[in-house]
């Protein structure tokens, strides 16, 4: 009932306005289709019963995704927008995991169900969503959207506590994207680089609502940002700012959540940054995170598993970020990112990436994620290796 109603309300704009076919094209069409191969590698994960032992194993896994992006301007103040994800999954992670279908369908969406599994069996799933669906008015100072959108208050480049509304992962690397919010958002621009907005996300019960309003505004050469609002069952108060130290980027947000009701912990999430381009086309980051609600002593496995939100955007308590990247060649771009966390078990997350440009819209992808613990020593209980091949349209 909800998807019906929902789409009915973001389609009655192409009844009210109607189309020319005479006057130019007023509508555009995008996208991509992608090819993810995934090799999983688990260190003394697989019961050996004959030997009493637990031996090492693999998963091969693979990914078809295609992509596709629609807007469409009725007259100079109306814009229409939907995009649609369409995925096949198949492999030995999927044929190991009941109900692999069911459980991709719970993650992403919102108050609407706008998606839905076309198959689930034999190894096989085939899962589509409509993951922005939202209807867009401006009118000189004036931006008002309704529908399913990406809703990004973040500033920083790994962890944004100012995101309460569409919190990522810095690992979710195939998801450009990110996932986006059943909401109505106004916004009013005060000047060029200053706005006020309010946003409010699709709720039935009160604890279940996101409610918050924000105020953009520049100074001192730094642009500024101060929030405030509810987000189910918490008080939240948090800001950030963005500028310069000399010629190196300066970056940082905070964030604090006060619980309202019995049972919610408070909590306070900050990060600070620093980005540097070097003349030689290298590219550095660093970024600290400090994250109340993470463990000192949880293993490295829960980082693909942990519940995320704002309040609790990694694993650990702290988190040291270092990215390096660095062209190779015109068409050939190499990256290396740590993610370090000075904590009791030490876990260390290391990302190294190549990126090659095939020829026009073609791009090949090649993508490790290893994850380590210290004990006595350094071990790796998951690695894995990515290979994406890429077409855009």
């Amino acid at each position: 009932m909800r998807k019906l109603f929902f789409l009915s309300l973001l389609l009655v704009p192409a009844f009210l306005f109607g189309q020319d076919t005479e006057k130019e094209k007023n509508w555009q069409l995008s996208g991509y289709v992608k090819n993810l191969q995934t090799l999983l590698f688990f260190n003394d994960a697989y019961p050996d019963l004959q030997n009493f032992r637990l031996v090492d194993t693999f998963l091969q896994d693979n990914l078809i995704h295609n992509r596709l992006n629609f807007q469409w301007y009725p007259n100079e103040h109306f814009t229409f927008y939907a995009e649609a994800r369409n995925r096949i999954f198949y492999g030995d992670l999927v044929k190991a995991t009941p109900d692999y279908g069911r459980q991709i369908d719970d993650v992403n969406n919102d108050y609407f169900d706008l998606s839905a599994v076309l198959l689930d069996q034999n190894g096989w799933a085939i899962h589509t969503m409509l993951d922005r669906i939202y209807l867009e008015y401006v009118n000189g100072n004036w931006e008002v959207r309704l529908g399913r959108q990406r809703v990004n208050w973040g500033i920083s480049t790994v962890w944004n506590p100012n995101d309460v509304f569409n919190a990522f992962s810095f690992t979710d690397f195939d998801y450009e994207e990110r996932p986006g919010s059943d909401a109505l958002r106004v916004r009013y621009y005060t000047g060029f680089a200053s706005s006020v907005e309010i946003v409010t996300k699709a709720f039935d019960h009160w604890d279940e609502a996101t409610i918050a309003g924000l105020w953009r505004f520049n100074k001192w050469q730094y642009d500024f940002q101060l929030l405030g609002g509810y987000t189910e069952g918490f008080l939240t108060l948090g800001g950030g700012w963005a500028g310069n130290i000399s010629t190196a980027g300066f970056k940082g947000e905070f964030n604090y959540f006060r619980g309202l009701q019995d049972g919610l912990q408070d909590a306070f999430a900050a990060t600070i940054g620093l980005d540097y381009s070097f003349a030689n086309s290298t590219y550095v980051n660093l970024g600290l995170l400090y994250n109340d609600q993470g463990s000192t002593t949880a293993p490295i496995g829960g980082l693909f598993s942990f519940e995320l939100s704002a309040r609790n955007l990694y694993p650990y308590r702290w988190a040291i970020f270092t990215q390096v990247s660095k062209p190779i060649t015109p068409l050939l771009n190499s990256g290396l990112a740590l993610i370090y966390s000075p904590v009791p078990v030490h876990p260390l997350f290391i990302n190294p990436s190549l990126t090659y440009s095939i020829k026009e819209n073609w791009d090949l992808d090649l993508v490790g994620q290893l994850v380590f613990n210290r004990n006595e020593r350094y071990t790796s209980p998951i690695q894995a290796a990515f290979m994406r091949l890429k077409f855009s349209f």
